[in-house]
């Protein structure tokens, strides 16, 4: 049975999500007391024992990024310390996941960082969807699994949109290896917005590589992450000067930050979809132009895999 050596056990990033992947897998949810002392200070205790047990933290390191990273850690240790037989890490959104290498002298590379932080803290294995760029992987020396997001929003794209009126857009040439997958999927053409970035969260569209692919068509962007909507918004409006019908974007973490609900009542886009990797704040439903798809039943079935020890790989055959 895998309710008796499993326990799945949820920090504060995003409960409502940990709750999901429990009544997914019939599980109830941990024990886990949680305090943060006037200071900021965190403090954490295992409520139930866990020796000798498979255990899972799900934890997103969005915002407040430092405060949930600190926590995950904590959690770790707590686990390390409580005998626990594996520590799996089921982290939906991998913060600092942007900053993978130098991109200017004397800079940190962040995210290889945060890799170490984890490894160290005592975790056996990181299960994550959709990483900023794969190679994180590498970052790590223990296992981690990156599960993707594309199946899930493929299939609402295949019920809501017509193959033959719909083209799949990337907003960068970083992101085409995503697009084109998801288009693949779906049996769309594809087309590129090439930007430029001058600075961290601001954006300037150059050009729309395949613009007459997009001519009386229904665009949908694509991307891992969409953080102040600067760069959605600049693309939503150069698609549509350029004949596009209508814009809509399909992204993972909605990490949404900033101005960016501001950005997206004023934007002309059709709408973002957004799944629950990182919970929505309410300011943001309350813009009208936001809809989450859960990936936690996707969650379920990896963890379940993970500990009946099969493959991960076979959710995407």
């Amino acid at each position: 049975m895998i309710e008796q050596r499993l326990r799945l056990f949820s920090g504060t990033s995003n409960p409502s999500f940990s709750h999901h992947i429990c009544q997914h897998l019939g599980l109830s949810q941990g024990e886990m007391h949680i305090q943060r002392f006037s200071d900021g200070e965190i403090f954490i205790q295992m409520k139930e024992s866990i020796r000798g047990l498979d255990t899972f933290f799900v934890q997103s390191t969005s915002a407040p990024a430092n405060a949930n990273l600190m926590e995950l850690l904590i959690c770790i240790d707590a686990a390390k310390r409580a005998s626990a037989r594996q520590i799996s890490v089921v982290m939906p959104y991998f913060g600092y996941a942007r900053q993978d290498r130098k991109t200017a002298g004397r800079t940190a590379i962040t995210a290889k960082l945060v890799a170490d932080l984890i490894t160290t803290a005592g975790a056996t294995r990181v299960l994550t969807m959709d990483l900023h760029a794969g190679q994180i992987q590498g970052f790590f020396n223990i296992p981690v699994d990156n599960i993707f997001a594309a199946p899930v929003m493929a299939k609402d794209i295949k019920e809501r949109y017509n193959s033959e009126d719909t083209v799949i857009i990337s907003p960068d040439v970083g992101g085409v290896v995503r697009a084109r997958a998801l288009a693949s999927m779906l049996h769309m053409d594809m087309a590129i917005v090439d930007k430029r970035r001058p600075a961290p969260n601001e954006a300037k569209v150059m050009n729309v590589i395949g613009e007459a692919k997009i001519k009386n068509k229904h665009c949908i962007l694509v991307d891992d992450i969409v953080d102040t909507a600067g760069t959605l918004c600049n693309a939503v409006t150069a698609l549509l000067d350029r004949g596009a019908s209508s814009v809509s974007a399909y992204t993972t973490h909605g990490v949404l930050s900033g101005q960016a609900a501001e950005r997206l009542k004023k934007s002309a886009i059709k709408e973002l979809v957004v799944t629950d990797t990182i919970p929505l704040a309410q300011h943001l439903q309350d813009t009208g132009k936001v809809r989450i798809l859960s990936v936690a039943p996707v969650f379920a079935e990896a963890i379940s895999r993970i500990y009946s020890a099969k493959s991960i790989s076979s959710l995407y055959e």
